[in-house]
């Protein structure tokens, strides 16, 4: 695997700052963030660190490469000049998801097939395979597009981030983790006082009516 590394990590809207700023603490370089994710730079080791350590990133996602596609036919040349056999093995499972934004290629279900039938041009052609058996570990694709380059990534995180935590089961109207690490770091907590989400106590004002009662006996 290539020593110096980009990541890519999601976040929720408005959160990109706290997850750069995460980041940075960690010690990862080159790090800017975009709307709704954050880049850096790292090792091969920086994935476990990111992955255990952040606490506003959706998933970290490891950066293959980027260029222009705006035909399909450039994607599908773009994606098979990528060493995919450098992180997916023989037998592993490479499904394919993604989006596409202010793009000439629109429709994601093709954008979809087009990297997986390049992807597996690829691998077939390095193990030589006709059919690749896909009956290994899983190592799920992803795929933006914005105004026409496409980035190609690999997925590290399996599960998002926010499925990391405690809960063992639902409850009604969860909050994500990720989002409630942003507003305790937004508060400047800092542990060493309490600290609790109280709803204001509802104030009930009591109109007694002038008319007398009567009881009936």
């Amino acid at each position: 695997m290539m020593e110096q590394l980009q990541f890519a990590v999601p976040t929720l809207f408005g959160v990109e700052g706290l997850c750069a700023g995460e980041m940075r603490r960690l010690g990862l370089e080159q790090v800017r963030a975009e709307n709704g994710r954050v880049f850096c730079t790292g090792t091969p080791l920086d994935i476990a660190r990111l992955n255990l350590n952040l606490r506003t990133g959706e998933r970290v996602l490891l950066v293959l490469g980027s260029f222009p596609a705006p035909t399909f036919d450039a994607l599908f040349e773009g994606t098979r000049a990528l060493p995919w056999e450098a992180l997916i093995p023989r037998d592993g499972a490479f499904p394919v998801q993604g989006y596409s934004l202010n793009s000439a290629l629109r429709s994601v279900p093709d954008c979809q097939a087009i990297v997986k039938k390049a992807a597996a041009r690829r691998l077939g052609e390095k193990y030589s395979l006709e059919r690749l058996p896909e009956t290994g570990a899983l190592y799920q694709i992803r795929f933006s597009i914005m105004k026409d380059t496409a980035t190609l990534m690999l997925d590290t995180s399996g599960p998002g981030l926010y499925k990391r935590g405690y809960r063992a089961q639902g409850v009604t109207a969860p909050l994500r983790e990720t989002l409630a690490a942003a507003l305790t770091l937004l508060s400047h907590y800092r542990g060493k006082d309490p600290f609790c989400d109280i709803k204001p106590p509802k104030i009930i004002q009591l109109q007694v009516s002038s008319a007398r009662l009567t009881l009936a006996g």
